[in-house]
This record gives structure tokens, sequence and C-alpha cells, in this order.
């Protein structure tokens, strides 16, 4: 185990790691130290070539509340921009590596922990979660990127009932509008989890790096320029070792044993 800080702990199980954010007293309230030390924390993965998948979870009954609203009612803007910088420097780093980033959910997914789930590449919850995007219900509007990725997700008229409303609504209501990929009983979410990180880490990195870069691309580009991405990223893959494997094992008609480069 690898604690980056009490806050935020990373766990390393071979190509698989875990990143928990570590309040459970705060219900994982994100205020300025846990903040800092999760932006170490995706610093610390995306630096880490040997990291083939990522789970973010949070320890204790609930994924997370969102930003500490104690610590804004003290110091509004002093605290939102503390705590901003070191998140949107997190997201940029969960975004551009090469390890696809899966959200395991449960309990309650609110304001920016809700925005932080919808920058990982994939979600799965438990059945019992809940989710409020929140921000509308404390005068405020989103951040950690919950404003780029909620209408890719979901559509711009279902984004604008999530986000002007600030209703909860259950992991069924989440996985019917787009937010998650796939809901579970609550008592099999880590062995789910798990069994979905280990066979991403199994696949090739590289390859599913360049994927899901093209696919955050895609709607802010014209077809021409995603074209010419998609003919340079297939050059880039097509080079390969793990291109080359998949050649093979598709001849040989076995299973292809992907080493992440």
């Amino acid at each position: 185990m690898i604690v980056s800080n009490a806050l935020v702990v990373l766990r390393r199980e071979g190509c698989v790691a875990w990143l928990i954010l570590n309040r459970p007293d705060g219900l994982n309230a994100l205020d300025i130290p846990t903040a800092n030390a999760f932006h170490d924390a995706c610093a610390e993965l995306a630096a880490d070539a040997g990291v083939r998948a990522v789970v973010l979870r949070g320890e204790g009954r609930t994924f997370g509340v969102g930003g500490d609203l104690a610590a804004l009612r003290q110091d509004p803007v002093g605290t939102a921009m503390a705590l901003i910088e070191p998140m949107h420097k997190a997201v940029r780093h969960l975004a551009a590596m090469n390890a696809p980033v899966i959200a395991s959910l449960h309990g309650s997914v609110a304001g920016g922990s809700l925005s932080l789930a919808m920058a990982c590449d994939l979600a799965i919850a438990a059945d019992t979660a809940r989710f409020n995007l929140a921000y509308v219900n404390v005068a405020a509007n989103c951040d950690v990127s919950g404003s780029w990725n909620l209408p890719r997700l979901v559509g711009l008229r279902n984004a604008m009932a999530i986000a002007l409303l600030g209703d909860t609504f259950d992991a069924a209501e989440a996985l019917r509008l787009g937010l998650i990929n796939r809901v579970v009983p609550a008592s099999t979410l880590q062995e789910e989890t798990d069994a979905l990180a280990r066979r991403l880490a199994d696949g090739p990195t590289l390859a599913i790096g360049r994927m899901k870069r093209l696919l955050r691309q895609a709607l802010d580009n014209d077809l021409d320029t995603q074209l010419d991405l998609e003919r340079d990223n297939f050059r880039a893959s097509a080079a390969t070792e793990d291109f080359a494997e998949a050649m093979d094992a598709f001849f040989a008609r076995r299973a292809p044993h992907f080493k992440g480069r």
C-alpha cells in the first residue's frame, strides 16, 4: 500500500490502482487538504506507466457529498479557489492518462463528488446509491468539470433538469439517464468493481488511452479533424507491441496477452 496522505489513499494491486477518498467521518467532503492530497495522488498515478486501470471510491458509508460547506461558509471565495485549483488539475491528470478510470459509487454522490465521478471514464454504482448535483441548492454553479461532462453524458435537456432542479435520484434513474454504466447490489459492488478493473488492466493500455481521448475530443471536432486524429492514432497503435500480439493471437486462434506497450 502507498499512502499519499491520510486523506487520500493509493493502493496498488498489480496493475490496478485504488484511489480512495478517506474522510469517512466527514462523508468524504472535499476540503482544501483533501483536494491537495487528491491532486498529488492523481499526479503520482499519471506518472506511473505501470498503472493500467484506476478505481476511484470513497471510504465509509458514502462516496462523497461534494465540497466542505463548513469551510466554504467561513471563507466562500478563498476556499472555493483553493479547492478548485487542485481538483481541476487532478481532473486533467485523470483525462490524460492512458489507464481507464472507474468510479465505484455508493451512498451519497453529490455536488463536486458527482462532478468528479462524471470525470471518470466508467462508473459502476451500488443499487442503494443516491445522486444529486446539488450546486443550485447552495446557489453555486458546477466545478470539477461537471458542466462539461453532464450534457455529454445525458444530453442537454436532461442536464438542465439535473443541474437546475437539484433533485435527488436513485441509481436506477442515474443508469437510465446515462450517468453511470452499471448498477449492482451494494453487497457486490467491491467484487464487481474489482472484476471490471482487472478486465481493463489486462487490455491494450495504450490503445485504450488513445480511444478515451478520441471519444472525449469527438464532440468538439468537425469530421475532418476527427478523421485525421483517428488516422494518426491508429498509426501509433499499429506500431505497438500490443497490436502485434493481437494480430498473432487472432491468427493463432488464441486469447491475446497484452502488456500495455
